[in-house]
């Protein structure tokens, strides 16, 4: 498929140009002022339009395989390209979890099948696979790295067996990224919430997984990373004393330690849990707003490298909530604090919440594009993806900048069924989605027979 799209404004690499961009053969074939084609082509007429390199998402959780009642690839994919993100990379706490070779195969197989974006997924790590892990070595231009929960998560995933963790720090020659919460000062913590308190409300989770509990956890896993060289990349950063361990200094195509913001932890503060409550439950835990303020700073001055969502579904029973008739979301009666899942639906609207940020003054649309294209594609060393260049695969979204677009339950792709934004009405709209040069979404409609890629990485 051949396409040309002519007078459109094109956000890349720090700038904002106007031209033509004609893609062939999956790949962007030539960026210019103006560009004439003799051949075939589908013309588009990009006035008043913006076109950013697709939003590559570095933590995403589909829930596939086991987990199926809650997402797949293929409905949580259509979800990301309706959102203008056009690759991700998924974690390993599916059922089982990725915990092997074959087992993580299996996933690249499925996501082949189904996938509507591009796609890479983690290997999981346990106290005992440690050989498991140690063979992405073998395929680490295949993988894009091995994660580390170094704090509480589902079935075998939570490492806390300073053996294991020395040797994957020691051994890993791909990527390691890491959930850091400290799981003995969060287990504590909840001891003493249940002894002071009859009932637990949902703005203790900020207070349980409380700030030293990601610190601590983060300093250990610095710590770790320094001691044996490795490649280590902290996930979703949500205090301001965490951002005491990272630096600006370098060059991120330099830093051997790069970290990642959630959009959810820039946007929501601890004050909101009075009207959302368990809707925002997650881990690490949105916390007091002075945090969400030193997390914008150090966005802003590169301490922080990426922008990603955690994206993690949930049905709203699991999280304690039902949909009336009239579709509004209520509490379910005796639903506990406990009993509630952790995590936010958010793939399909996190360019959308940046672009907010954009209209308000906080970020500029090309720093945006830096912190969720560019810059995830230099910290993993995505080949050829992550900027809009000749040669590279055409993954780009048509932004309308001038277009208002509301979050609706119908609007919605998640299998789930629902998102924490339900209502907040976004200044743009995405206007049309490329996966590999294809039309993964346009027209308000995602195309669900496109397939993506596996991504590929450069690394030496």
């Amino acid at each position: 498929m051949s396409i040309l799209i002519t007078n459109i404004g094109i956000v890349n690499e720090g700038n904002i140009s106007y031209g033509d961009v004609y893609v062939k053969h999956e790949r962007i074939e030539k960026i210019a002022a103006k560009i004439e084609v003799k051949a075939d082509v589908t013309e588009i007429d990009g006035t008043g339009l913006l076109l950013l390199p697709g939003v590559i998402d570095d933590q995403v959780h589909f829930r596939e395989p086991g987990l199926t009642h809650k997402a797949t690839i293929h409905t949580e994919s259509m979800a990301a390209v309706a959102g203008g993100v056009t690759s991700f990379m998924e974690m390993p706490n599916t059922m089982p979890p990725a915990f092997t070779q074959a087992l993580l195969e299996q996933k690249y197989t499925t996501a082949a099948a189904t996938s509507v974006a591009n796609y890479s997924f983690f290997m999981g790590t346990s106290n005992d696979n440690i050989d498991e892990i140690l063979k992405v070595n073998e395929k680490k231009n295949e993988i894009c790295g091995v994660k580390i929960f170094m704090g509480s998560s589902t079935g075998n995933l939570l490492v806390d067996n300073m053996l294991a963790l020395e040797k994957v720090f020691a051994g890993s020659e791909v990527l390691i990224a890491t959930h850091c919460e400290e799981e003995s000062i969060i287990r504590d913590n909840l001891r003493k919430y249940k002894a002071d308190y009859n009932t637990i409300l949902p703005a203790h989770h900020a207070l349980i997984r409380n700030e030293e509990a990601c610190f601590e956890s983060s300093l250990k896993a610095i710590q770790l990373a320094q001691k044996h060289g490795s490649r280590l990349h902290i996930l979703h950063i949500s205090t301001a004393k965490e951002l005491q361990l990272f630096s600006n200094m370098l060059p991120l195509k330099d830093k051997r330690i790069t970290s990642e913001v959630c959009v959810h932890h820039l946007h929501f503060t601890a004050n909101d849990y009075e009207t959302l409550g368990n809707r925002i439950k997650c881990n690490p835990a949105i916390k007091a707003a002075h945090n969400k303020t030193a997390l914008w700073e150090a966005l802003l001055d590169d301490r922080l490298d990426v922008i990603a969502t955690d994206h993690a579904p949930h049905t709203l029973a699991e999280k304690g909530f039902e949909r009336t008739t009239d579709g509004v979301l209520i509490p379910v009666e005796n639903a506990t604090y406990e009993q509630s899942h952790a995590g936010l639906p958010l793939v399909q609207h996190s360019l959308l919440l940046m672009l907010h940020y954009v209209q308000q003054g906080n970020i500029s649309i090309e720093k945006v594009v830096q912190k969720m294209s560019h810059a995830v594609a230099d910290c993993f060393d995505i080949k050829e993806r992550g900027y809009l260049r000749e040669g590279y695969f055409a993954d780009m979204v048509l932004v309308d900048m001038h277009q208002s677009s509301t979050v609706t339950p119908k609007s919605l792709y998640y299998k789930c069924g629902w998102s924490p934004l339900e209502g907040f009405t976004f200044p743009a709209t995405i206007h049309s989605t490329y996966v590999n040069g294809n039309l993964a979404y346009g027209n308000g409609a995602v195309v669900a027979s496109t397939r993506g890629k596996r991504l590929l990485f450069d690394r030496k």
